[in-house]
This record gives C-alpha cells, sequence and structure tokens, in this order.
C-alpha cells in the first residue's frame, strides 16, 4: 500500500451553489478565459469527453489541465432521464502537490463558462464601437450571453426574438431600463443591422433558426444552442457566407454538430475556414480580411472552460472566505 505524502496540506475548500452565486462574476470570467486561451495548450491537455450510459441515466466527465499551472480539474454530470434530474461536480486538484483543492457544486459553471467564452469570442471579433445585438432566445443561455456582453463592451442596442410573446417580453423587461430593448416578431426583423447576432435557441422540430440569406455584411454570429449530431440552430447558407468559424472544439463541431455536419452535406467545406478559439485569442489568425465580411463563433463547450471558471471561483472564494473547508479529504501519497 502506498503512503501517505506527510506535508502541510490546506483542507478542501467545499463551494455550494449559493457559493458560486455570490462568487460569480462576468469580468473575471473573460479575463480569466482570455489569459487561458492565450496560453499554448495541447490537445492532450482537454481530452475528448467521455461518457458511462446506464438505462436511463448516464454520467459523463470532462476533464482539462489549466494552463495556469494551477490545477487538474474534472467536471461529473450524472444524469437521470427518468426522473429528469442531473447533478453536476468539479473537482480541482493541485497541479503541484496533487491535493484536492476543492470541490464545487458545477450547477451554475456551465452557463458562466458558455456566456464568458462567447463574450470573449465576440470581443476579439466584434468591431470596437458600441453594438447592436439582435438576441434569438429568451432562456438562461440567451440572458448569460447579453448579460455577459454587457459587462465587457458598450452595447447600443438590442432586438430580442423568441416564439413565445410573453417569453420575450420577460426577457426584455429583465434588461430595462439599463438597456434599450425592443422584442419584435420574427428572427429576420432581430438580425436586420445587427452587428452581432447571439442566437442561443432551437425550434421543437430542429429546423434551424437563423437563416444566412438574412444576415448583415459585417456581423458576427455566436452560435449556442446546437451541439449535438441531432441539433440544428443555424442553417448552411450561415456557414457558407462565413469568412471564418471559430470554435472553442473545431473538431468536434465540425463532426459532432447537426448545423456543420448539414453544411458539409451541402458542399461547404469547413476546414477551409474553421479555425480555434485559442490561434485566435493568441493573435495567430485573421478572421475578417474586409470590414463586410461575415464570422461565425460556434460552441459546444470545453473542459477547459469549465477548470478555468472554476479556478477563478476558488480564487475569489480564498479572497473573499467564502465556502466551507472540509474536515476531512483524500491524502495524496507517495508513488
Amino acid at each position: 500500500m502506498s503512503e501517505p505524502v506527510s506535508t502541510t496540506i490546506p483542507p478542501t475548500l467545499f463551494l455550494s451553489d449559493a457559493d458560486v452565486a455570490s462568487l460569480a462574476d462576468w469580468g473575471a470570467a473573460v479575463a480569466a478565459l482570455a489569459d487561458a486561451y492565450a496560453r499554448p495548450v495541447s490537445d492532450a491537455m482537454v481530452p475528448p469527453r467521455s461518457m458511462a450510459r446506464g438505462d436511463g441515466h448516464w454520467l459523463r466527465s470532462l476533464t482539462a489541465v489549466s494552463p495556469s499551472g494551477g490545477h487538474l480539474g474534472c467536471k461529473l454530470i450524472a444524469a437521470s432521464t427518468r426522473a429528469r434530474r442531473a447533478s453536476y461536480l468539479i473537482s480541482l486538484f493541485d497541479q503541484e502537490t496533487t491535493a484536492l483543492a476543492a470541490l464545487i457544486d458545477g450547477n451554475r459553471v456551465t452557463g458562466l463558462r458558455t456566456a464568458a467564452t462567447a463574450t470573449l469570442a465576440v470581443d476579439l471579433l466584434a468591431p470596437l464601437r458600441p453594438l447592436r445585438v439582435a438576441v434569438i432566445g429568451s432562456g438562461f443561455e440567451a440572458r448569460g450571453a447579453l448579460d455577459c456582453l454587457r459587462t465587457v463592451r458598450t452595447v447600443q442596442s438590442v432586438r430580442v426574438y423568441s416564439p413565445t410573446p410573453a417569453s420575450r417580453e420577460r426577457f426584455a423587461d429583465s434588461f430595462r431600463p439599463d438597456l434599450d430593448i425592443t422584442t419584435v416578431a420574427s428572427a429576420q426583423e432581430a438580425v436586420r443591422e445587427a452587428d452581432v447576432v447571439l442566437c442561443a435557441a432551437r425550434s421543437r422540430d430542429e429546423s434551424p433558426v437563423l437563416r444566412g440569406a438574412w444576415l448583415p455584411a459585417g456581423c458576427t454570429v455566436v452560435s449556442l444552442g446546437s451541439t449535438l449530431p441531432e441539433q440544428r440552430e443555424v442553417d448552411e447558407e450561415t456557414l457558407a457566407r462565413a469568412a471564418c468559424i471559430v470554435a472553442d472544439m473545431p473538431d468536434e463541431v465540425e463532426h459532432d454538430t447537426g448545423d456543420a455536419i448539414a453544411a458539409t452535406r451541402a458542399g461547404v467545406h469547413l476546414p477551409d475556414k474553421l479555425v480555434s478559439l485559442a490561434a485566435l485569442a493568441a493573435g495567430a489568425v485573421t478572421p475578417r480580411r474586409a470590414e463586410r465580411d461575415i464570422v461565425v463563433y460556434k460552441s459546444v463547450g470545453s473542459a477547459l472552460q469549465d477548470v478555468v471558471i472554476a479556478e477563478m471561483l476558488l480564487a475569489l472564494a480564498r479572497e473573499r472566505a467564502i465556502g466551507t473547508p472540509l474536515a476531512a479529504s483524500i491524502a495524496p501519497v507517495s508513488k
């Protein structure tokens, strides 16, 4: 049996969902992700996700090594399709000592990282002026994306569309009077004259909710709502018109999302225009060669994002003395 390492290690800190809510900070999240994506990240540091499936339940794991040099992390998602319930747990291990630094309720982390990564992409892609924003969708992803974006960039005006009038009115009311936000009766009307399109919605029959024919020249499209082969959000023409498609996980976007699969079948050669968010953040690619070029950011989510946001939360928790130190934890052993 391996012997425990005899060294003083800080106790594991547990952060509850309420703790995460109190620590959530859009600006800090975007800054943490910008720093992470500007550093070298190998494929081995962010391996493909895995999923164990049972009868009516599954467990997904997403692992990553943070490029900050601080932690190794894992997000576990346990879900029951029968009970319609899910639990999210993020564990962070110190890279130097292998000690379990934190256990974090991951319920809110997916929303935090999705919105913050989208904002980072917009900040790198959209023109440096007050932005006219179109929002398609009125759920938590759309809300988070707009809320995060307005903390980082100046938003001149917003037009929002979702199929249910009451839902889009509630969405707009939640941002008034801080934002000039208007509800509209169609996605096409929302997109008209937009600098940025935040798309976080899918139709019930999985037909695209955004058409490339509607897009004004020079706009930046963010697609958050289609991450699986059977899901659709933007049509083939949207990807065909794009001068550049930025992806957080390019291989997964190309081969595992319904939008990219449909575009490939329609003859759109995606490898010619698909680039990584890491390459964009590092300044290694030029997404626009002309002001009128359309660019797309397509997200499937990444363990890197989860771990970086979890590190940010842990740092803030330590700084503000938030969280519960556990009485007992995992003792690293000599190997």
